[in-house]
Order: structure tokens, then sequence, then C-alpha cells
């Protein structure tokens, strides 16, 4: 008897974490990648680095093409925030960078991003990651909602399609169709 109950505790352990990963697919599958949701953007805290970073970027986006003295003026306070908090979460991630909205940087420090470089919405970006040039001849075009691991490297005039996944420490030189997962070095797709 007692072996049937643990087996019956595995198998429902199993299950749930089956279940798991299915509902985070679901949950997953929900987020758009073409709408963006700027809630994720929301400092949620006083201390919150990778927020506060991405707040200073984008009201300088906003005042640096409006006219007159007061943007002006809040401009150059915004690039001093901009570079406080790049020293706090020792991040480079430019002021005028093509970031979509609803970025999320949970581990901000070491990311760097090229200026040139295109990231579309709901996307997920951890620690050491670079995205940027390879030899200098092009820089990444990422579509909405990837979610890209830590350290990976994405160098090149490549494109990482929409709901991908890049793998921690992976170095994608390649394209990444929509909905793949890249991982490895060099990266490898994999279905």
């Amino acid at each position: 008897m007692m072996v049937d109950e643990a087996l019956d505790e595995r198998t429902i352990s199993l299950d749930s974490i089956i279940m798991g990963k299915q509902e985070q697919d679901k949950v997953d599958a929900g987020i758009s990648a073409e709408i963006p949701d700027w809630s994720r953007e929301k400092p949620r805290q006083y201390w919150d680095p990778g927020r506060k970073l991405l707040l200073a970027i984008r009201r300088y986006q906003y005042f640096r093409n409006r006219k007159g003295l007061i943007p002006a003026c809040l401009c150059k306070l915004l690039v001093l925030r901009h570079r406080f908090w790049s020293v706090i979460t020792g991040a480079e991630i430019p002021l005028n960078c093509n970031i979509g909205g609803g970025l999320v940087i949970p581990h901000p420090n070491g990311i760097v991003i090229h200026p040139a470089a295109k990231i579309g919405v709901n996307c997920a970006i951890f620690q050491q990651v670079t995205i940027g040039t390879s030899s200098g001849d092009g820089v990444p075009e990422i579509a909405g909602h990837v979610d890209i691991g830590a350290g990976a490297k994405i160098l090149g005039p490549i494109r990482i399609g929409a709901h991908a996944k890049i793998g921690a420490n992976a170095v994608v030189i390649t394209n990444v169709q929509s909905g793949g997962t890249a991982t490895g070095v060099p990266a490898k797709n994999i279905v």
C-alpha cells in the first residue's frame, strides 16, 4: 500500500509540474508582441534600479524633441539621472536607443545595448546581456516579447522573431524564427 501511495504522490507532483509548465505557456502566449504593456516598466518600490533607468530613458526621449527652455533644462537633468542609474546598475543602455514599451530588466547589471539596435515591445532582458555588432557590420533587430537569458550575446545584423527565447550564455549570430528557442555557442535553433 505504501508503494502505491508514494507512486500516486509522485504522479500528482509530476502532473502539477506539467500543468505549471502549461499554465506558464498560456501566460507567455497572452503577452503581446505588438502592444506594449507599460505597467511592466513602472517602478514598484523606491529602490528599483532597472525600472528607474528605463524611466530616465523614457522621460529623456519624451522631452528631447520639445522646444523651449523647460524641456532643455529637464533633458540636462534627465541625462544626469540616466548616468546615475547607469552607474548604479552597471548597464550601458544609451539615451537614444530604440526600445519598445514594456521592457523588463530584472537584474540590469552588465547589460550593453548598441544605440542602433531595435528591441520590440514586452521583451525581458536578464543580466550580462550584450546586444550589438559583430565586426561593425550591422545591429540586431529583436521583435516583440523575446526573452533573453543571462549572459547571452546577440551580435550582428540578425533578426530575432516574436515570442522567441534566447538561452543563458548563448551567442546568437544567426536569425531566430518566431516562437523559436536558441541555445549554445554558437547558438542553434531548437524547435
